[in-house]
């Protein structure tokens, strides 16, 4: 029995492994791979240059790898790539590259990517993120690893949301967001650390109190945020969780979300 849907359209050219499922009215364009173990319901979209890895299962009217509207785009052949174990909901749409940045988007794996959720060209999602319904990242965007983005967040572009952050419903995030650090509103605004999301993964009760004390040091004692890299140097150089914290400030460029 053909795992193939008879009323999918696949172009010749395109490369699925054998056990791959496709279900009704899927269109698989050229220059397109996919994984073992993948499954494609109805109605969903996928044009090349794109790159789908093992085991993900992809929901009705999603549309992968089509042409960034960016207006530099000049239809350049850029990429998406999606790891493995990702989960993507109903009408999820990801953009490939442009020459100007990445020339690739990238997904990585075990990620929960919710209906109608947004990801713009360049983008980069990490591992075990979720992007819940309607999140919209702009181009350029970069998630780390275990963030969540709850509904109809937007992140403007070139944003770097660090690992473990949380960003609650509707948050309009215009600057980056440091490593754990909860935000929320309108602008966003920092409102603590994803102490409970920390808690779940593991995160142990004496490394937890360091990164109470390391988001104090940067959020509530008045001090610059030169002046507050200075006073994470020591407990950052006791706890490794606070050098992430640290180092993700260290590196923003457009400054962090206070």
């Amino acid at each position: 029995m053909s795992l193939i849907d008879p009323r999918a359209i696949i172009d010749p050219s395109a490369k699925l492994a054998d056990d791959v499922v496709v279900g009704p009215w899927s269109i698989i364009g050229p220059d397109v791979e996919i994984g073992e173990g993948c499954v494609l319901g109805p109605n969903v979209i996928i044009k090349g240059p794109t790159r789908i890895g093992k085991h993900n299962k992809i929901y009705q009217f999603a549309s992968l790898g089509e042409d960034t509207p960016d207006r530099k785009y000049k239809g350049e052949p850029t990429r998406l790539v999606i790891g493995d174990h990702n989960i993507i909901r109903e009408g999820v749409t990801m953009h490939r590259g442009t020459i100007q940045d990445r020339d690739e988007t990238t997904i990585g794996d075990y990620n929960l990517i919710m209906a109608y959720a947004h990801i713009g060209h360049d983008s980069v999602v990490g591992n075990h993120c979720i992007l819940v319904n309607n999140v919209a990242l702009a181009g350029h965007v970069h998630i780390g690893d275990w963030a969540i983005l709850s509904g109809y967040t937007l992140v403007h572009q070139f944003c770097h949301i660090g690992a473990h952050a949380f960003a609650g419903m509707g948050a309009a995030i215009g600057k980056d967001v440091p490593a754990y650090v909860t935000v929320s509103g309108n602008p966003a605004e920092a409102r603590s650390m994803n102490f409970e999301g920390l808690r779940r993964r593991g995160f142990s009760a004496e490394s937890m109190q360091a990164l109470r004390r390391a988001y104090k040091i940067v959020y509530r004692q008045g001090f610059t945020i030169e002046e507050a890299l200075v006073e994470l140097e020591e407990v950052a150089a006791q706890f490794a969780e606070v050098a992430v914290f640290r180092d993700s400030i260290l590196t923003s460029s457009r400054g962090i979300t206070r």
